[in-house]
């Protein structure tokens, strides 16, 4: 296995940076398991899922991470990235090696930090001069929408992406990036989805900033996988059972749903009660236990949640896949184009 397996090349025009309105007139790439592709689009899911059917998504909501702030002369931005308790956040810092212990960053009058250590792994510890509501407040004045890189905006965000980078099921705060998938669904499909007989339910995991990191090792393999904090309850456990017992697929809305639901599967693959880290790495190679299909937006070259759909399609139909979305205009990354995977096992 080697890193070049899983690049290609997407025309910069592809890169979707808004999504499509109203969200359900979003393209849709059906991969189903018999083979073949089925261009559809997002409001086609009651008649492409069954009666039975379950879907999971993700419920974390996503926290207006970077910050934008000043030590003496010099321009410091940083994104959160875990919070440790106390008013102390690990932090991605562009030029982080300038920054020093002890160092002082103003973002606002009501809001500042110290640094306080680095990470081996190139993160900043900072401690922050408030903590609990009256931080979450500061935030909310002063930070801005986490987007991905490839998306540019004035600061990383404006008013407009305060909701649309945000899912209609966001309610755990903790993310500094949004569950995509989940972007596509609006109270309308949902309904729908519920009258064609398909159930639905929440899962959390706080997705980190680390979903960006590019897979810098010629093996994949020795990747290190970055970690992200997830929580499965008892009776959404006994639901997804309860529901492929009945004969019911279930279905993932999104890779960090299914990350989740794979890490709390045992073998026969039953759910059980999780709320811990998960540092999931799913390669070609990896069998599936917890879901049976998996609605995702197209990712990125050399990435790690390229490598997982290529895990549950093939990659050489994946690779097949997005060249025909290319080919076929459709959008990608976060706000672009969505693709419905079945597992073919």
């Amino acid at each position: 296995m080697h890193l070049d397996e899983f690049d290609y090349d997407l025309p910069r025009e592809r890169i979707a940076d808004r999504p499509a309105e109203p969200r359900e007139a979003a393209r849709l790439l059906s991969l189903p398991a018999a083979g073949g592709f089925d261009d559809r689009h997002i409001g086609d899911l009651p008649d492409l899922l069954r009666p039975g059917d379950l879907m999971v998504f993700n419920d974390t909501k996503v926290i207006p991470a970077r910050l934008v702030g000043r030590r003496g002369a010099a321009t410091v931005e940083v994104t959160l990235a875990h919070d440790q308790g106390g008013g102390v956040w690990q932090v991605y810092a562009k030029g982080a090696r300038r920054l020093r212990r002890c160092d002082r960053v103003d973002f606002a009058a009501d809001l500042s930090a110290e640094v306080i250590g680095k990470e081996a792994t190139g993160e900043v510890l900072l401690r922050f001069d408030r903590e609990g509501d009256a931080f979450r407040d500061a935030l909310a004045r002063h930070g801005a929408m986490p987007l991905p890189p490839y998306i540019k905006r004035e600061r990383g965000g404006d008013v407009r992406d305060r909701q649309d980078y945000q899912t209609m099921f966001a309610a755990a705060e903790g993310a500094v990036a949004a569950p995509t998938a989940g972007l596509h669904f609006t109270p309308g499909l949902m309904q729908a989805l519920e009258a064609r007989g398909v159930e639905w339910l929440t899962v959390t995991l706080h997705v980190g900033r680390g979903t960006f990191l590019p897979v810098k090792v010629d093996d994949p393999r020795q990747h290190h996988m970055h970690a992200e904090w997830g929580t499965i309850t008892a009776a959404t456990a006994d639901r997804i059972n309860t529901a492929r017992q009945r004969g019911g697929r279930i279905v993932a809305c999104g890779t960090t749903s299914l990350r989740l639901l794979e890490s709390a599967a045992l073998a026969d693959g039953t759910l059980r009660v999780f709320a811990d880290a998960t540092r999931l790495f799913i390669l070609p190679g990896y069998k599936f236990r917890a879901i049976d299909l998996l609605l995702t937006n197209f990712h990125l070259p050399r990435s790690t949640l390229l490598m997982l759909v290529a895990a549950l399609a093939g990659l050489d139909r994946i690779k097949s896949a997005y060249a025909h979305a290319i080919a076929a205009d459709y959008r990608f990354y976060s706000y672009g184009d969505a693709c419905l995977i079945e597992d073919p096992q």
